[in-house]
């Protein structure tokens, strides 16, 4: 009783605006405050139940305030059903992995992903789960420099699928550079000599979300790409070949490398190729890997690519620009909707500027961010940090997984569907 007396003015704070933000949520035209209320210490909400991140995705200034302060620790309840599982049948139930196709069409159409894993194992596992299917392939690329233990979990996971594999080639990864290049073209090799048959690949990392379900990727691929590689970009803006000049990697005392660019400007590109510049992200058709893999312009290319920055950014949309390479798009743009991202330098005229904080050129989204990727026609967003704020990540795991069931031409398995919240579960930070 005395603990309780104790504790009774914190809980009846914490409950006061509990109960007022969502008396706000629930009634729409309610005049909005400009100031942020104050409130308690929190350490969790809940599991972000689905009333707050349907407040969210319409923008909801309420919604925006209690996010602030409800900060779930990452992945807990991912990594307690992951570690007491027990065998694959039973982590594949506990993690809501589907197990059949959902119809037909989907199953009658592979795609293949190349995923470099995060650094947090239950953001690997939210990722792997929103994409996969059992009619997909999915190779795994673990950097080499990761721990052990984290290691040992992921492939844990991964032996619980048969389409789900580890590179067989590892290595330490930058966020740009060559080791990003060939750490994609690692697992391509791998891809291919692999029994599964697949369409199309896509690229992932750690960072990246699933805006659109497996339906509705395969419906853009058919219906605006068919038999054709999806590699935005153009030729080589003139302020962007001093970025062209030679790179070297570098290493910091924890082990993580980047690349620093030289002062030296590299050579001619092989076989005359003229330089494209565009995203490092793909979708692309099996025969144009195949080329890839055996084109000597390709090979060369490569090789070529070993010590400039960013290679990734103009190796794929230059290969795909050549008129003789499978699935090639030679007059393309940027067209080609893959990634949401919100660049500093396109705020005020793409979008509404970054509602969770900018690294770089980038956002990386928060809350208040989600109405505008779900207003996007791209496959995936990008970037997202659970490991800070996961609140834009689960929600938009849980829309996902009802878009994907409700679009379902089969009945859905039990654990195919997440556990639904209503309700908050404030505690203390005390």
């Amino acid at each position: 009783m005395s603990q309780l007396r104790a504790t009774k003015p914190g809980l009846l704070v914490c409950a006061a605006i509990c109960v007022s933000v969502f008396l706000y949520v629930r009634v729409p035209n309610r005049e909005e405050s400009e100031e942020e209320p104050t409130h308690p210490a929190v350490v969790g909400c809940g599991f972000y139940p689905d009333e707050l991140c349907s407040a969210l995705f319409e923008g909801k200034e309420a919604a925006l305030q209690i996010a602030k302060f409800c900060k779930t620790p990452h992945g807990l309840e991912i990594l307690a059903r992951f570690r007491t599982a027990g065998n694959c049948s039973r982590i594949s139930q506990a993690l809501h992995f589907m197990s059949r196709p959902l119809s037909a069409e989907e199953g009658n159409f592979s795609l293949a992903y190349i995923i470099t894993v995060p650094k947090e194992l239950a953001t690997f596992v939210q990722l792997l789960r929103a994409i996969y299917v059992p009619q997909n392939v999915y190779c795994i690329h673990v950097d080499e420099k990761a721990p052990k233990k984290y290691q040992t979990a992921v492939q844990t996971l991964v032996s619980c699928f048969e389409n789900v594999f580890i590179s067989s080639k590892r290595q330490k990864v930058a966020n740009t550079g060559f080791t990003r290049l060939q750490a994609d073209i690692n697992c391509m090799k791998d891809l291919v000599r692999s029994k599964f048959q697949w369409n199309y690949v896509i690229n992932l990392c750690g960072q990246d979300f699933p805006i659109k379900t497996n339906k509705e990727i395969i419906h853009y691929i058919r219906s605006k790409w068919n038999d054709k590689n999806i590699t935005p970009g153009v030729i080589q803006p003139p302020n962007t070949k001093s970025q062209m000049s030679q790179s070297r990697p570098e290493s910091t005392p924890e082990g993580s490398i980047y690349v620093s660019p030289n002062k030296i400007f590299k050579d001619k590109p092989p076989h005359n190729l003229t330089i494209y510049f565009g995203s490092a992200h793909y979708v692309l058709t099996r025969k144009f890997v195949q080329f890839v893999l055996t084109d000597i312009r390709a090979k060369d290319m490569l090789q070529w690519s070993k010590d400039i920055h960013s290679p990734e950014r103009h190796y794929w949309v230059t290969l795909n620009r050549l008129k003789d390479a499978p699935g090639a798009t030679p007059n393309a743009g940027w067209e080609g909707d893959i990634r949401a991202i919100k660049w500093r330098n396109e705020e005020g005229k793409v979008h509404d500027g970054c509602k969770g904080r900018y690294v770089g050129d980038s956002c990386v989204y928060g809350p208040g961010d989600l109405p505008w990727i779900i207003r996007s026609s791209s496959l995936f967003a990008s970037k997202f940090d659970s490991s800070t704020d996961p609140t834009a990540v689960t929600c938009l795991e849980r829309r996902h997984r009802r878009q994907a069931l409700r679009q379902a031409e089969v009945p859905a398995d039990p654990h195919w569907r997440f556990q639904q919240r209503s309700h908050l579960n404030a505690k203390l930070n005390r």
